[in-house]
C-alpha cells in the first residue's frame, strides 16, 4: 500500500532500499509560523480530519451490511466513480490493456477494464466485513496449500502472493494450516485509513515487521528461525509497473529481487500462491508449485536469473486475469 510520504532511496548492495518516515504531527508553532508550516498545520488537524471522519463512518457503516450487499455496493461503486474522478487512472489502465492484450478488439478491452472497475470497488467496500470469511469457509475453495504445509515442516518459508481476487484472505487461509506469516506492513496514507488497515489485519491474523529497510532484519531473524514471510512481487509504484516484468529485463529494485535475496540468505522455499473472486464475494486460493532455487558456485551469480524464475511464475497467472489484478491501472515503464 501507499506511505505517507515519498520515500528516501539509499545504497544497499546495489541496489536501492527505500527507508518509511511517517509523518510528523505539527505543532502550535507551525499554526503560528505561517506561510507553509501553517498550511500543513490546518491541513493535518482540519482537512484530513474531515477525510478521517469520513473514512470511518464509512468503514464502519458498511460493516451493516450483508456481505454479499457490501460486495455488491463496491461494483457498482467502482464502475461509477473510476471513469469519472480517476482519469488520469483510466487513462493508464486502457493503455496497460491495450500493450497487453493487443488481440482483444476495443470491445473486449472497454469490457476488461469495466470488469477491473468493478474489481477495484469491490475491494475498498470488502475491507469491512472480509474478516467474516473466518466464520465462513465455505466461500474460499483451497487447492494445494499442503504444498505450503509440507514446506514449513522444512524449513523457512516466503509466502509470495498476487494483488488478484482480494488477497486479504490469505492470513485466513493459512490460519486453517495453523500458520502464522509475518509482513512488511506500510501504512496507507492517511491516518484514518492507516488505523482501520491495521486493526482489520491484526484481525486476521498477520503479525507486522516494520515497512521498508528497516524490516530487512527482522524478516531475516524470523525465516532464520524456521516462520513464514508473506510478500508481494507485483506491485505498483507511483503509477509505474515495478513487477511483474512484462517483457523487460529482470532488475535489482523492488519485491521480486528483495524476496529472492531474502530466500538466498535463509534458505527458504518460495510459494507463490494467488486467488481469484468466483461470484460475488467468494473465492478459489490456489498454491503454486514451490520454489527451491537452484545452487550457487558464488553468491549472486544467479541473481538475475532467480528473478526472472520468480517473475515467469507469477507474471503467467496475472496476464490470464488483468480484470482482476489491483495494478491495471499503473502504466507500463519503457525498457
Amino acid at each position: 500500500m501507499a506511505d505517507e510520504k515519498t520515500p528516501k532511496t539509499i545504497d544497499l548492495a546495489k541496489r536501492k532500499a527505500w527507508v518509511y518516515e511517517k509523518e510528523a504531527a505539527p505543532g502550535l508553532a507551525d499554526l503560528f509560523a505561517g506561510g507553509e508550516r501553517s498550511g500543513r498545520f490546518f491541513r493535518y488537524w482540519v482537512s484530513d480530519n474531515v477525510w478521517n471522519a469520513l473514512h470511518l463512518i464509512g468503514h464502519f457503516g458498511l460493516k451493516l451490511l450483508p456481505m454479499d450487499a457490501c460486495s455488491a455496493f463496491g461494483a457498482k461503486l467502482g464502475v461509477y466513480a473510476i471513469p469519472r474522478f480517476h482519469k488520469s487512472a483510466e487513462k493508464r489502465a486502457r493503455a496497460t490493456i491495450a500493450k497487453l492484450r493487443p488481440d482483444l478488439s476495443k470491445a473486449d478491452q472497454d469490457k476488461l477494464f469495466v470488469e477491473n472497475c468493478r474489481t477495484q470497488g469491490r475491494l475498498m467496500t470488502e475491507f469491512s466485513v472480509v474478516n467474516r470469511l473466518a466464520n465462513h469457509p465455505e466461500r474460499i475453495e483451497v487447492h494445494h496449500l499442503e504444498w505450503v504445509t509440507e514446506a514449513a515442516k522444512r524449513g523457512p518459508v516466503i509466502f509470495v502472493g498476487m494483488h488478484l481476487g482480494n488477497w486479504e484472505i490469505g492470513p485466513l487461509v493459512l490460519q486453517r494450516a495453523g500458520l502464522v506469516p509475518y509482513i512488511n506492513y506500510t501504512p496507507p496514507p492517511g491516518r484514518a485509513k492507516a488505523w482501520i488497515s491495521e486493526r482489520v489485519r491484526r484481525k486476521n491474523g498477520l503479525n507486522f515487521l516494520p515497512p521498508g529497510l528497516e524490516g530487512i532484519r527482522p524478516a531475516v531473524r524470523v525465516l532464520k528461525s524456521g516462520g513464514i514471510v508473506s510478500a508481494f512481487c507485483d506491485e505498483g509504484v507511483n503509477g509505474k509497473i515495478r513487477g511483474p516484468l512484462f517483457g523487460r529485463k529482470p532488475h535489482l529494485e523492488g519485491n521480486l529481487a528483495m524476496t529472492i535475496r531474502l530466500a538466498r540468505m535463509t534458505g527458504a522455499t518460495i510459494c507463490p500462491w494467488y486467488n481469484l473472486r468466483t461470484d460475488g464475494f467468494r473465492f478459489v486460493c490456489r498454491a503454486l508449485p514451490p520454489i527451491t532455487l537452484p545452487p550457487e558456485q558464488k553468491s549472486g551469480e544467479r541473481l538475475l536469473e532467480d528473478i526472472q524464475l520468480l517473475n515467469d511464475a507469477i507474471e503467467a497467472v496475472i496476464r490470464q486475469h488483468l480484470d482482476q489484478w489491483f495494478f491495471l491501472d499503473n502504466a507500463l515503464p519503457k525498457g
